[in-house]
C-alpha cells in the first residue's frame, strides 16, 4: 500500500471479495526530505488511515538499504555509460516482486496484490501478463521481466477496470485516497535528474559535440546531461533543428544532427525474460518506451540476446530503455535495450 488510491482500491477490493488482507508499505526513500513520489510520510499516513478504516493489519517495511542497491545506484551506472535508466522496472522486479513477495510469502500469505494495470492470465496452467484493459493506465511495460514462476503468486485486481472507475469506487467507498493526485514517474528525483546525479558526486566534464560525420560542432558540459533525441540544451545553432544521436562515454563526446538521423530500424535487446517462445517467422508489437504505442516487428534470435526488426523506422531508440515485446494484449517478453 503506497498511500496511493490505486493500492486503495486493491485493498478494498480484495477484502470485498473475501480475502484476508494486510497491506504492507515499503519505506524506499528518505521521506523526512520529501514528500514526492510514493513513499513520503504523508503516503505512509494516507496507506495506515485506509488500512485502519478497512480495518485491517498495516506494516512497514524498511528497504531503503535495499532502494539504494538495486534502483538508485542502477540509475547512477546507468547515466554514467551514457545511457537512460527505467528505475521503475528495475523497482518491481528487485523490489516488490522479489524482496516483498518472499517477505509476504513468509508471513504466510498465498498473494502478494498490487495496483498496477495489468493483467495475470492463467493459460493451459501458466501464468501469462497480459495488458490492463485501460490502455492509457496500462502497466505491462514495467513489469515485463518478473519470472515467470513468480506470477503464480501476484494478483493485479486492478487489471480489468478503467482509472475513472477505480476513482469511482473509492470514492464510493469512501477511502481518503479517492482524489488523491497521481505521483511522479520517478519518485527520489525532486527537481531534475542533473541535479540528483551531481548530489551524488557525478561531475559533468566537458566534451565536444559532433555531428553525424564527426565534425565539431560545438561543447557539452557533461554527456550525461543529455539523452538520444533530446533536442533542448545543446545551445549549438546550425540554422536548423538538431537533435541528440548518439553517446559516446567512452570519448566524451554527444553526437547531434538532424532529427532524420534519430530513425532506425533494428535493435538488439539483452538481459532476456520471455513468457513464450518466439516465433522468428511471426509479427509481434514491439515498444521501445511506455509511452511508445508499440510497432509491427519480426524477432530473430541471436545466442542469448534479441534482434527487432521494425517495419518502420523507430524514433530515438534509447540504449537502458526496455524492448518489451507482445502478441496483442499478450506480453511475450522483453529485454534492455544496448
Amino acid at each position: 500500500m503506497s498511500g496511493g488510491v490505486d493500492s486503495s482500491t486493491t485493498a478494498f477490493l480484495l477484502k470485498e471479495a473475501g480475502y484476508d488482507v494486510f497491506g504492507v508499505f515499503m519505506k524506499l526513500w528518505d521521506s523526512e526530505k520529501s514528500e514526492r513520489g510514493c513513499c513520503g510520510l504523508s503516503d505512509s499516513i494516507d496507506a495506515l488511515r485506509v488500512a485502519e478504516q478497512l480495518k485491517i493489519p498495516f506494516y512497514v517495511l524498511n528497504l531503503k538499504e535495499e532502494f539504494k542497491t538495486y534502483v538508485i545506484d542502477y540509475f547512477i551506472d546507468e547515466y554514467k555509460k551514457g545511457r537512460t535508466p527505467n528505475p521503475c522496472i528495475k523497482c518491481n522486479l528487485f523490489l516488490k516482486f522479489k524482496i516483498l513477495l518472499d517477505k509476504a510469502l513468509t508471513l504466510g500469505s498465498d498473494y502478494l496484490a498490487t495496483g498496477h494495470y495489468a493483467r495475470n492470465v492463467l493459460v493451459n496452467d501458466k501464468n501469462f501478463l497480459y495488458k490492463g484493459i485501460d490502455g492509457n493506465k496500462d502497466q505491462s511495460y514495467f513489469l515485463f521481466n518478473i519470472p515467470q514462476a513468480r506470477l503464480g503468486k501476484i494478483l493485479f485486481p486492478l487489471g480489468d477496470f478503467k482509472k475513472e472507475e477505480v476513482r469511482i469506487i473509492a470514492e464510493k467507498a469512501n477511502l481518503r485516497t479517492a482524489k488523491k493526485k497521481e505521483s511522479q514517474e520517478v519518485c527520489f528525483i525532486e527537481n531534475d535528474y542533473r541535479d540528483f546525479l551531481m548530489s551524488a558526486g557525478i561531475k559533468g566534464k566537458e566534451g565536444d559535440v559532433l555531428d553525424i560525420n564527426g565534425k565539431r560542432i560545438g561543447k557539452h558540459k557533461g554527456y550525461f546531461y543529455y539523452t538520444i533525441g533530446q533536442r533542448g540544451g545543446l545551445n549549438i545553432s546550425m540554422g536548423y533543428p538538431i537533435y541528440v544521436i548518439d553517446i559516446v562515454p567512452q570519448k566524451n563526446i554527444v553526437v547531434a544532427d538532424r532529427e532524420e538521423y534519430l530513425f532506425k530500424k533494428e535493435l538488439t535487446i539483452s538481459d532476456i525474460n520471455l513468457f513464450d517462445d518466439i516465433d522468428e517467422e511471426k509479427f509481434y508489437t514491439v515498444k521501445i518506451r511506455y509511452r511508445h504505442k508499440g510497432e509491427r516487428a519480426k524477432i530473430k534470435k541471436i545466442g542469448e540476446k534479441l534482434k527487432i526488426i521494425f517495419e518502420s523506422p523507430q524514433r530515438a531508440i534509447t540504449p537502458g530503455q526496455a524492448g518489451v515485446i507482445y502478441d496483442e494484449d499478450k506480453v511475450v517478453g522483453g529485454g534492455w535495450i544496448e
